[in-house]
């Protein structure tokens, strides 16, 4: 009883932002809750029989915990776990505002959290996890973290908290360190046999000796296209990804080898097999979403290595391709490490920082037909330009652009960020 009024002026809350506006505001209602009854996330966090799993690194969180959700699901597992991106504290609370009954209550086997790189060290002081995935350390948010090495700090205390089983990325140096430290509890590996391919997906660098790679127990044997080739414990899987690319590959191997973890004898490797088969795209991911009857691809980049990533596995011969660089990128110089020789012409460049981007494509030969940091009047024109004849209108946009535009184009069906 002691949360009800909690949940009541939480719900209130999110109605009332929601009406002013729509599809956004779901952070605050977890502040108020938050403030209202601190208590609701530890008690909530310690309910699950199966305990908490997290889910955190530098990049792929989304997209992993969406496919080891779904495969934990199709298993008959219930789950809680929270919308994607909101992966702080006070999203936490809000998660628990959206899927529990008056009384603060959720039934469900397991929590599935996807945890941000910076606050799941002290999350994690309060519930320890029993199962922790660790993804990988890439060089990002350097405004935030000064250094890669501060990120793998807090990733190492995650891992020295969690009370059973590791699962880290065996093609990281940095997941290599922080298994090093952590000798006593049970470590599993996952990665590529395809070492030059591992190479390529940006891991930060640690300056110190290279530690032996492990044995894997999820391995990726070949990614042709979308088409991943995987082995699982000695189970052979083949099946297409939601999205292009290499990193979407690897997080598919991280859910893999999770979900073997947490369900042990009832994992059915060729039931995840169906199940990551038929997962849409994490939203914004390669996710083709309509726009005044037109079918649009939205891809979301967030640092050098994401969209170096995401132009090379770029389909050939586009022809229509906005490109929006919004407040969030506080350093656009970033832009210039990244070679967008596999990129088609881009016809507008759009967000805040579009002079920026604006004079990095030029730079490499492209010429917009049109830059304003006017999102509205961009897509504006930007629709009214005819049809491509080959792929699909393709939207890139950091995370602040695709929030904006994600909510000027009306989708804010929660369905939409659901796990």
């Amino acid at each position: 009883m002691r949360y009800v009024l909690a949940i009541l002026l939480g719900r209130l809350t999110r109605i009332a932002v929601r009406l002013v506006r729509p599809g956004g505001g779901s952070a605050f209602p977890g502040l108020v809750v938050s403030k209202l009854a601190p208590g609701i996330l530890n008690r909530t966090l310690r309910s699950f029989p199966k305990g908490l799993v997290v889910v955190t690194g530098s990049a792929g969180k989304s997209t992993t915990t969406k496919m080891l959700v779904a495969i934990a699901r199709a298993h008959g597992t219930l789950v809680f776990t929270n919308p994607t991106t909101a992966n702080i504290r006070q999203g936490f609370y809000s998660s628990i505002l959206e899927q529990s009954n008056i009384f603060g209550a959720i039934k469900g086997d397991v929590a599935i959290l996807e945890m941000d790189e910076g606050h799941a060290a002290e999350l994690v002081e309060q519930v320890k996890p029993r199962i922790s995935v660790v993804l990988n350390v890439v060089e990002d948010q350097l405004d935030r973290f000064v250094d890669p090495a501060l990120v793998r700090e807090k990733l190492a205390k995650v891992a020295l908290a969690t009370t059973e089983t590791l699962v880290l990325n065996a093609d990281d140096q940095n997941m290599l360190l922080v298994g090093e430290q952590q000798t006593e509890k049970n470590t599993k590996w996952f990665g590529m046999s395809d070492q030059s391919a591992a190479s390529k997906l940006g891991y930060a660098p640690t300056y110190l000796p290279k530690l032996e790679r492990p044995n894997t127990t999820t391995t990726i044997l070949g990614l042709e296209g979308t088409m991943l080739d995987v082995a699982v414990h000695g189970k052979h899987l083949k099946f297409e990804l939601p999205a292009r690319g290499a990193h979407f590959a690897v997080d598919a191997a991280a859910a893999l080898e999770t979900a073997s973890v947490l369900l042990g004898a009832k994992f059915d490797s060729k039931l995840a097999e169906r199940t990551l088969a038929d997962l849409p795209p994490v939203f914004a991911r390669g996710e083709v979403v309509q726009i005044n009857g037109v079918d649009v691809e939205f891809i979301l980049v967030q640092n050098p290595t994401s969209t170096q990533l995401n132009l090379d596995n770029l389909p050939a011969n586009l022809e229509r391709v906005l490109f929006a660089i919004g407040r969030d990128v506080h350093d656009p110089a970033w832009l210039w490490t990244v070679d967008p020789a596999n990129l088609s012409p881009v016809d507008v460049v759009t967000g805040y920082n579009c002079a920026e981007a604006e004079l990095w494509l030029r730079h490499h030969g492209f010429e917009p037909k049109l830059s304003t940091d006017d999102l509205a009047q961009a897509f504006e024109y930007w629709m009214t330009l005819p049809e491509p004849t080959s792929g699909l209108r393709t939207v890139i946009f950091s995370a602040d652009a695709m929030r904006r535009v994600r909510r000027m184009f009306g989708f804010t069906s929660p369905n939409e960020v659901a796990r």
